[in-house]
């Protein structure tokens, strides 16, 4: 349990369900560290760069996956079969997340706040899904979902002419 303690990020999960976050917080560490050529097709990375991203993968996994893996050494061998394991779940996760940004509504939370939580949430799967989300779509969906009884007020929001998503939750409602 100590080494948890040690983690730059969460360990990837045997089942893949943290999977897409994991690839991104592993990318993101791997080139800090200088070694994201080690996970590039052709990479000419020496092996002692490869050792040291192979060391840092498999410290971020957990253990039954560590078991799967113990004999291998080249980290884009590695990063290949995880992808090959797990990138399926995009086909799962993508609908799903699609889904509940069709079905979002301003109106169904009782805080700005856990409005913002879950569109930030779901727009994020997105993205990790490889769908693009731009702050008008976020404006946009946030407009057209308040409850009817507030059509005034979406006007006044819509004819301030906000650009930002945020500009619209941090001074439009002091989220």
């Amino acid at each position: 349990m100590s080494n948890l303690s040690k983690l730059e990020f969460v360990a990837l999960d045997i089942s893949g369900k943290n999977y897409l976050s994991w690839v991104l917080d592993a990318e993101i560490h791997l080139a800090a560290k200088g070694l994201d050529a080690t996970i590039t097709q052709g990479n000419e990375a020496s092996s002692q760069d490869k050792a040291k991203a192979m060391i840092f993968l498999r410290h971020h996994l957990d253990e039954g996956l560590k078991i799967e893996y113990l004999t291998v050494k080249d980290p884009l061998e590695f990063w290949t079969d995880l992808k090959g394991r797990y990138d399926h779940l995009k086909a799962t996760v993508l609908p799903r997340t699609r889904y509940e940004w069709m079905h979002l509504r301003f109106q169904d939370f009782k805080t700005v706040i856990e409005y913002n939580s879950a569109v930030f949430r779901i727009t994020s799967q997105l993205k990790l899904c490889g769908e693009t989300i731009k702050d008008e779509d976020m404006l946009g969906k946030t407009l057209t979902t308040f409850h009817a009884s507030n059509v005034i007020l979406q006007h006044q929001y819509r004819e301030k002419g906000f650009q930002k998503y945020s500009e619209l939750i941090s001074m439009s409602f002091g989220g």
